[in-house]
């Protein structure tokens, strides 16, 4: 596929996407999460790449759904309009992939929020806004992030951000937990990259397995289940290379 909503740059071994749409805010449409799987995929599969960072291009990261090209096309009959031009589950794309952080750059509405919760790092600009405005256009959220948003900022805080659909500036969002950190705008970019390179720099099958222990364990109220998958992770990592690689490289520099 020639990307048309989205570029991709290599930074070393760590991925950088941006949103391409900045005359629109990056809106989001079909094609751009078509886009992103396609080089997301590609990342997964690339041994030199390390991690992922999502970013976007211009004034915003993403203004929401384009109101023109998926909410009026619905309306005036095309039943497809706001239906990802993907068949792949976007939270489970993004919970199975190596490392993923969101540089927010910009303003982040309703799907431009919801697509960035399931994202091992928020790093924020301190120009950035936040909302879930998707009941200011009668709307429920998706992506999970009923489930993803509590988990974050706790039961009361979600309710109000889903319920008010209210604007939230960088620093409420630090200290909801909406955000992970808040940089200065021009720093944005590096920090978030350092941040991936950090995760990507450990080994690929642990890293993997820690982020599907966190997705299927963060809401199990069922301790022993959670220590059985545990288990049954561990057990996996100390028959792998990696963890005899480290183990020795341990004893080495003792020795």
């Amino acid at each position: 596929m020639t990307f048309e909503q989205i570029t991709e740059e290599r930074r070393d071994d760590v991925v950088v996407l941006t949103l391409h749409r900045p005359e629109r805010l990056n809106a989001w449409t079909p094609r751009m999460t078509a886009e992103l799987v396609e080089a997301i995929d590609a990342a997964d599969a690339d041994d030199a790449v390390g991690a992922i960072v999502v970013t976007g291009a211009g004034r915003g990261f993403c203004a929401g759904a384009d109101i023109e090209a998926t909410f009026q096309a619905q309306l005036d009959g095309d039943a497809s309009a706001a239906a990802p031009a993907s068949d792949r589950d976007w939270v489970a794309l993004v919970r199975e992939t190596k490392p993923m952080v969101a540089a927010v750059n910009g303003v982040a509405l309703g799907v431009g929020l919801t697509m960035f919760l399931p994202c091992d790092r928020i790093v924020a600009s301190d120009r950035a806004r936040f909302s879930l405005r998707f009941v200011k256009m009668g709307l429920v959220p998706e992506l999970a992030s009923s489930s993803f948003l509590p988990q974050r900022v706790g039961f009361g805080a979600a309710s109000d951000l889903m319920l008010s659909g209210r604007m939230v500036e960088a620093d409420e969002a630090l200290a909801l937990g909406l955000a992970d950190e808040v940089v200065p705008h021009d720093d944005l970019l590096e920090v978030a990259v350092a941040r991936a390179r950090s995760y990507g720099a450990n080994p690929a099958g642990a890293l993997r397995s820690i982020k599907r222990l966190l997705t299927a364990n963060a809401t199990e109220p069922d301790t022993t289940v959670v220590q059985r998958r545990e288990i049954a992770a561990l057990k996996e990592a100390y028959a792998s290379p990696e963890h005899a690689a480290a183990v020795e490289a341990f004893l080495s520099s003792r020795r």
